[in-house]
């Protein structure tokens, strides 16, 4: 539902200590249907992270922005949210102030990156994409990013069709009252697919994804394409693989999550 300016607001709300509680179902039915793609990191491999490195400049030492930084302090997060945590974990000063400079400055070096491309979909989220599609489950992508889009437009798959044609519903880019690992982007994306959020997968390779998603009371499917299985595993994802390549298909089919063996 969305407020007089715009704002998408989540459904969930939080208890009184801050946490979302997993609801509880009556109908046992609990098989999955529908598919809810994170973009960066899962779908693309976009220069995102490279952009917070190099936009550090005067504000901290580059080098100190490592990708295990950006997976758990900065990825799946909106960006002025993102700046901050970064800025916090590298002990800048005067954070507050800092933060929207250089969000700012993140930003100008992302679409320079881009228009020099190319941008790159990993080759087993195609894979699964159509996998899924193949099934007749319904699909959705859902980034807080705001660059998600212009960068899922340039990806077509090998019959020349966009990508972004295999989903029903797209929310990248909207804005919401609050980011990872609030629920509300998948809470939406779900009610875009007339899907009950139990029956939904949630394919995300960043912590405060996998934590959004269980706080919509959906499975989580963790990519770990950053050799970062255990922190992925820690925010509670159902199940983490290092490439897409290894979901059970079979499994999906009977609307299950597990990891493909032999």
């Amino acid at each position: 539902m969305a407020d007089g300016q715009g704002v998408i607001k989540p459904v969930l709300r939080r208890s009184e200590t801050g946490s979302y509680p997993r609801l509880s179902i009556a109908n046992s039915d609990t098989s999955l249907r529908a598919a809810i793609f994170d973009v960066d990191g899962v779908l693309l491999a976009s220069p995102h992270e490279r952009a917070w490195r190099e936009a550090l400049t005067g504000f901290a030492d580059p080098i100190f922005f490592t990708t295990a930084i950006y997976q758990k302090q900065v990825a799946g997060k909106p960006r002025l949210a993102g700046a901050r945590a970064a800025l916090r974990a590298l002990g800048v000063a005067d954070v507050e102030r800092q933060a929207p400079l250089y969000a700012a400055r993140k930003q100008e070096r992302l679409e320079q990156l881009i228009q020099l491309g190319p941008i790159v979909a990993f080759p087993d989220a195609l894979r699964l994409v159509q996998a899924i599609s193949a099934l007749g489950w319904k699909m959705a992508v859902a980034s807080s990013s705001m660059n998600a889009n212009s960068m899922l437009q340039l990806v077509r798959l090998a019959n020349d069709k966009p990508l972004l044609g295999l989903f029903n519903a797209n929310l990248c880019g909207q804005t919401f009252q609050h980011g990872k690992p609030d629920p509300a982007i998948f809470l939406a994306a779900a009610a875009e697919l007339a899907i009950e959020p139990i029956h939904c997968l949630v394919i995300e390779d960043a912590p405060a994804g996998i934590r959004a998603a269980h706080a919509g009371n959906m499975t989580a499917l963790g990519i770990a394409r950053s050799n970062d299985e255990a922190t992925l595993a820690v925010a509670g994802a159902d199940l983490v693989v290092d490439s897409l390549d290894d979901v059970d298909l079979a499994a999906l089919a009977a609307g299950r999550c597990s990891r493909r063996f032999g």
